[in-house]
């Protein structure tokens, strides 16, 4: 199976909480119907990326990129890439580069939490994001990556006023995941 036919079978199975969050699940695959390249960045129409937001439930709190270029607080993410085979294992694989986390990160079971299309800088046009949530292993300790200015563990608390609403969004989709 390619990376196209399983992020059309994960978007078929997201039943997302609201009317909103369906209703940008038939924009997703309306993008990929007519966009056989829409996985990828080089289609100008946009295209689907992954993202996982690195929550340490036990300590309640979220591990959050300030993005080298946008600068502002995010959860971890990006473009699939040609060797990724799964959506899942693209925002994973994105989660643990961009963490420093090397190993124990894993994925909340129930695919994906949320979506956010968002516009991005021409020559493309939009990120299609596919938001899942990675559960940190006890005393995992980040390393900062090139693609970020800082890297730094919020309580859920105080991701409100660092981050924008739609990290906020993410992190209450989580945390209702999470039972917390």
């Amino acid at each position: 199976m390619s990376l196209y036919d399983d992020a059309v079978l994960v978007l078929k199975d997201y039943e997302g909480r609201d009317g909103q969050q369906r209703e940008l699940r038939d924009v997703y695959l309306e993008h990929l119907a007519q966009h056989p390249d829409g996985m990828y960045k080089p289609c100008g129409a946009g295209h689907v990326t992954g993202s996982a937001l690195v929550v340490d439930p036990v300590g309640g709190r979220v591990l959050l990129t300030l993005h080298r270029k946008l600068g502002l607080w995010l959860q971890m993410g990006g473009h699939c890439e040609p060797g990724d085979t799964t959506l899942a294992g693209a925002a994973l694989r994105e989660a643990v580069e961009e963490s420093g986390i090397p190993s124990g990160l894993t994925l909340l079971a129930g695919g994906p939490v949320r979506l956010d299309r968002h516009p991005i800088p021409a020559p493309c046009n939009w990120h299609l994001d596919v938001q899942y949530v990675a559960v940190a292993p006890a005393g995992a300790e980040a390393e900062i990556s090139d693609e970020s200015l800082d890297l730094r563990w919020f309580p859920y608390e105080e991701v409100a006023s660092v981050a924008d609403t739609s990290v906020v969004r993410l992190l209450e989709a989580a945390r209702e995941r999470l039972g917390a």
